[in-house]
């Protein structure tokens, strides 16, 4: 049996996961970390729905930059992996908006949940639409990579 590839590891994570963590730090540094359920399109783009007021949302308004991690909480201890991300969010509107929520949608919908149309992330419904858009992701060295099992950090570039 072949080993996969980064790219295929990371591929099957973000596909087999529906909650990422969302880095995100207020106006002073402080950060915080939010569970948010996502969409993806492309393993670059990353869509979630959000209340304004909420302290992720309010950080993304005063500092765009954040970071990502998509991971398996359910495998046993040793064995897991995740996709390590920084990149960029804010809050869509336009035809961005119509775009990301077809996709957040459609993925709702195969996930079945609620439907997620234009109308419940636009006033006065509380919810609004989200994305980031990773500009770096990694993976931690997969076990056989020259980097697995390195002291230090072992994470490993992806191109996805």
């Amino acid at each position: 049996m072949v080993a996969a590839g980064p790219e295929s590891i990371a591929r099957g994570i973000i596909d087999s996961v529906a909650y990422m963590v969302l880095g995100s730090a207020d106006v002073t540094g402080r950060p915080w970390t939010s569970p948010v359920w996502f969409a993806h399109e492309g393993y670059r783009e990353f869509f979630w729905v959000s209340i304004p007021t909420s302290r992720h949302s309010r950080n993304i308004a005063a500092r765009s930059d954040v970071s990502i991690v998509v991971f398996d909480s359910g495998v046993p201890v040793g064995e897991g992996q995740a996709v390590y991300m920084t990149g960029v969010a804010e809050r869509l509107a336009g035809t961005e908006l119509e775009r990301g929520i077809a996709i957040f949608g459609q993925a709702s919908h195969g996930q079945g949940t609620r439907e997620w149309t234009i109308d419940v992330v636009l006033p006065p419904a509380p919810y609004r639409l989200y994305r980031a858009t990773a500009s770096e992701q990694w993976i931690l060295a997969p076990e056989g990579h020259p980097d697995y099992d390195l002291p230090g950090d072992n994470r490993i570039p992806v191109s996805l």
